[in-house]
């Protein structure tokens, strides 16, 4: 009977067993490890630096080659290889084994064209440009897990691409990454997003379409103009105009199933400039929102023929740049794989807790994330910044835009970690192979 006793501590002890023969690797990226270690204040200074340099030189899509450059300094400082250019400015660095499996972890470059209104010290340099919608805090949350990947890089079982892309901010650098084949031989890819409304050590996601797919449409409506005390001279282009905009208005709100979520916005009307003379044409243009890639094909078909019908007689409707697709490619729908949002919540419970992951509720913004979604499994999350005591934060967007600069850390150990936890927990995959993959990158 005494041998019984003896029992559960044996038990034990054989758990415990189990537990010290586990690689190291995993109890570190299974822990806060990664958070603490970008939070320490000579870590977390090094992110600020990074970030307000590229806030103070804004480069707008494919022109990032200041950014680029500042990009490879410090992944040549970490000792990390790197490829550039790629897609006209991106750089891609590459942390691990050079084997598979492997895993990518992206950041978007580029800024906006407008002009920052916040006065500070960091203040964009470039007038007419901003980073108004963080990419800045993306460049430096990707370097720092970088840094953390790359400090126990003899612990990955497998390789990291580290991808600093252009051009997200409509010009579809996602797209172009693609045609360059960076993602050949990658099984997954994780994207993340900094969050105004968001607090501060939250994260959120969901399953499933988390971003509407999205396109620009323009139209020059073409009359002809005269004085406006004699209209009936003329073929008056702004009544035109405004048929065309009230048609496309009906689109949504007659002929879109009220639960297929669907936007049509006419954003730009450009005509005239007297008060007593009718122009010879008008332009407007606008974007449309939706989130399945039929509701979205729909919408640009009806906004075409729209724009043909919704003309008077007498008028001539010309599109020219049509739906803008060469500078301005339609974006899908940007949709999370579920296996990986099991992943997300696992890999977010060690960083953050449980109690700090929501759900997302899915967004009319769209994302050229999305095209990554499209050919292999992807994930998308937003890192919050919110701090209740420093009042409302204005929107992504905004010229008055700013950044909680504390979300770095928190954005740089959930890249890392997701990254890491990937590889660890990898099992053996045929996308790559059937992808035409290799061995090594």
């Amino acid at each position: 009977m005494g041998l019984f006793r003896w029992v559960p501590l044996l038990l034990l002890l054989h758990q415990l067993c189990l537990q010290i023969s586990s690689s190291s690797s995993g109890s570190v990226w299974m822990s806060s490890y990664p958070l603490e270690r970008a939070k320490e204040p000579e870590f977390f200074e090094w992110m600020v630096g990074i970030r307000r340099r590229i806030h103070e030189n804004p480069e707008l899509g494919y022109e990032e080659f200041e950014t680029a450059k500042l990009v490879m300094r410090e992944l040549e400082d970490l000792g990390i290889r790197y490829e550039y250019p790629v897609a006209v400015t991106g750089v891609v660095g590459y942390v691990g084994t050079g084997k598979p499996p492997f895993v990518a972890l992206r950041a978007d470059m580029d800024a906006l064209a407008m002009q920052e209104s916040v006065e500070w010290e960091y203040k964009s340099k470039v007038p007419g440009k901003m980073h108004a919608c963080g990419h800045d805090t993306h460049v430096a949350m990707l370097l720092g897990a970088a840094k953390i990947l790359k400090e126990r890089q003899e612990e990955l079982p497998g390789t990291v691409v580290l991808l600093f892309q252009p051009a997200e901010e409509g010009g579809g650098g996602a797209k172009k990454v693609i045609e360059a084949g960076v993602l050949e031989k990658v099984e997954a890819i994780f994207g993340f997003h900094i969050a105004s409304e968001i607090p501060i050590g939250v994260v959120a996601s969901r399953p499933g379409a988390i971003m509407a797919g999205s396109g620009f449409f323009e139209a020059v409506i073409s009359g002809k103009g005269g004085h406006a005390a004699i209209p009936q001279h003329t073929i008056d282009p702004i009544l035109s105009a405004s048929n065309v905009i009230v048609s496309l208005q009906h689109l949504v709100s007659r002929e879109a199933d009220p639960l297929d979520s669907q936007v049509v916005t006419v954003a730009k009307f450009q005509g005239g400039g007297a008060f007593n003379v009718i122009p010879d044409s008008v332009t407007i243009g606008g974007t449309f929102r939706a989130f399945s890639k039929e509701s979205l094909l729909q919408l640009k078909q009806r906004i075409e023929e729209a724009c043909d019908q919704g003309t008077s007689s007498r008028a001539e409707v010309q599109r020219h740049g049509d739906f803008l697709e060469k500078d301005r490619p339609l974006f899908p729908v940007t949709v999370n794989n579920k296996d990986l949002h099991e992943h997300f919540l696992n890999v977010a419970g060690d960083i953050v807790g449980l109690r700090n992951i929501r759900d997302q509720q899915p967004l009319m913004g769209a994302e050229d994330f999305a095209f990554f979604t499209e050919v292999l499994p992807a994930y998308y999350y937003f890192v919050g910044m919110k701090n209740e005591t420093r009042g409302p934060m204005p929107p992504a967007h905004s010229p008055y835009f700013k950044v909680n600069e504390e979300a770095l850390s928190y954005g740089a150990a959930m890249h890392a970690s997701m990254a890491a936890r990937y590889l660890i927990e990898a099992r053996p995959s045929g996308s790559a192979a059937a992808r035409g993959g290799h061995d090594e990158l």
